[in-house]
């Protein structure tokens, strides 16, 4: 009962959160501060998708905020009609919205794949090989924008960033169907199960006959792949992009990942933990620019947030082993 508590304590939280915000400040508690909170944790929330599935299995990219900034320029200057966009149009209007998507994820699935080159082929460390990349794909991303925006996105494309179902925008169902057919695909299919087998130990799973280079090269690369589409989104939202987009991302999808339960050991964590962590982020956001309140306090709340989360991880492990 302890340790499903414990599981489970970012929906706790959540829920406390809700409650006590929508007690203490004024005009929280409201279905459009509810459908504002879902829509601002869709980016977020799906890059954290890649970056848990990574730390899960005991690595750690640090380029998926950058990769997801290339990625929306490139939407932009390919599907945006002002700044330094071209303006491409499509035949049929439908085309656009899944060949500017799969244009986005192809940018993210080609980084991911460089970033698992040099972490498994060449043995390089995760740490520097992503952080790496974190600085050279947003030089990228200035040298290609030269420091100007793309702007008017295609009306085609811009539809999912404007249109509601059941008064939530389209952007945070999307999200939503993200998280559900990862969760799926982390619990009940045998690369689920292989990544968190590599990442609670690696070479118990190599000698089990796992391919665990694969599985982790993998990884890299669905981390590019969604990291790509979560900036496919945010292009959608902004209706283009500029050269700064995206900057912050990553602290709040790492701060999502720790505080929903992923252990940066590896080995451990739930997507759907992680989602609760997103909200709750968000939510915090929400509540502080309500209460018009300094942007820094975000910053020392998911702070201590974060520390707690790690610090909470540590106890988990050690019960674990007390347990057994």
């Amino acid at each position: 009962m302890l340790e499903f508590l414990l599981d489970n304590l970012v929906w706790l939280m959540l829920i406390a959160v809700l409650v006590i915000f929508s007690l203490t400040v004024p005009r929280y508690f409201q279905f459009g501060i509810f459908a504002n909170i879902l829509e601002q944790s869709t980016y977020v929330g799906v890059m954290a998708i890649g970056l848990a599935i990574v730390i899960i299995s005991g690595n750690l990219d640090l380029s998926v905020e950058s990769t997801a900034a290339l990625a929306a320029m490139i939407t932009g200057l390919l599907f945006a009609s002002s700044g330094i966009g071209m303006g491409l149009t499509l035949g049929p209007s439908f085309i656009a919205i899944p060949l500017s998507m799969l244009i986005a994820m192809a940018v993210g699935v080609v980084i991911g794949f460089i970033n698992g080159f040099f972490v498994i082929k060449v043995g390089m460390s995760a740490f520097i090989v992503t952080l790496a990349s974190f600085i050279w794909v947003r030089g990228l991303v200035v040298a290609i924008s030269g420091g100007r925006s793309a702007q008017s996105l295609d009306p085609a494309i811009r539809v999912l960033g404007v249109e509601r179902l059941f008064g939530v925008p389209l952007l945070a169902w999307f999200a939503v169907l993200c998280f559900v057919i990862f969760s799926l695909i982390m619990a009940k299919t045998p690369f689920g199960r292989y990544i968190t087998l590599v990442g609670g130990n690696e070479v118990a799973t190599y000698r089990a006959g796992i391919p665990a280079n694969k599985i982790l090269w993998m990884s890299f690369v669905i981390a590019g792949a969604l990291a790509g589409l979560a900036g496919w989104l945010l292009a959608i939202r902004t209706s283009g992009a500029t050269a700064n987009l995206g900057t912050g991302m990553l602290f709040n999808a790492f701060a999502a990942v720790v505080i929903g339960g992923v252990s940066l050991k590896g080995g451990i964590g739930k997507l759907p933990g992680v989602y609760a962590g997103v909200l709750l982020i968000y939510s915090i956001h929400t509540a502080i620019n309500l209460m018009r309140l300094p942007a820094h306090w975000t910053q020392v709340i998911l702070g201590l947030l974060v520390l707690a989360a790690v610090l909470l991880d540590t106890l988990k492990l050690r019960l674990r082993e007390k347990l057994l």
